[in-house]
């Protein structure tokens, strides 16, 4: 078994075999496993916080962290459509604003705030849904403060009282 480091300080132990643990979602931990099958899609199944991903035969000549790297960035990148949906409209009721428009994409940085855009990371689906809101809640701010003044960090603060807590976390 090998301990990969990824960003953001999350280690993935990675197995010989078609495993990987924990693989976090929500911020519960999920062991997954790789199946290859008779089948012409990709399906995902949870069950017993196990991710069962069955994947097409034709996918067996990739290497095992290929595939689970790949089908863990597509898991994340569909759990963050709903979620990041869901803590958008939160926010936007909250503070009677939003942006322009919003993206998901994978960068180095959890989420940023960009001529009026918001843009966060799937990844941040690796976290419970308080740091998700907490995310997005912070790039909201930026709409109006671009930078981390006291007047940025103030407004954070009316809205969630543990920001600096969730700061720590996802440093």
């Amino acid at each position: 078994m090998n301990i990969v480091k990824t960003n953001k300080n999350i280690k993935i132990a990675i197995n010989t075999g078609a495993e990987r643990h924990p693989v976090p979602v929500l911020g519960i931990d999920y062991k997954v496993k790789i199946i290859y099958k008779n089948i012409k899609i990709i399906q995902l199944d949870i069950d017993n916080k196990t991710i069962k991903i069955s994947l097409p035969n034709k996918y067996k000549r990739m290497s095992s962290k290929e595939i689970l790297d790949l089908a863990i960035e597509k898991m994340y990148e569909q759990i963050a459509k709903v979620e990041l949906e869901r803590a958008m409209e939160k926010t936007r009721i909250m503070l009677g604003f939003a942006p322009e428009e919003y993206e998901i994409a994978k960068m180095k940085v959890w989420g940023k705030c960009q001529n009026n855009k918001i843009i966060i990371n799937p990844e941040i689906v690796m976290y419970n849904r308080e740091i998700i809101d907490y995310v997005v809640l912070h790039q909201y701010c930026h709409l109006k403060y671009k930078t981390h003044t006291k007047s940025f960090w103030d407004l954070v603060k009316k809205y969630e009282k543990n920001y600096t807590k969730y700061e720590e976390i996802i440093k």
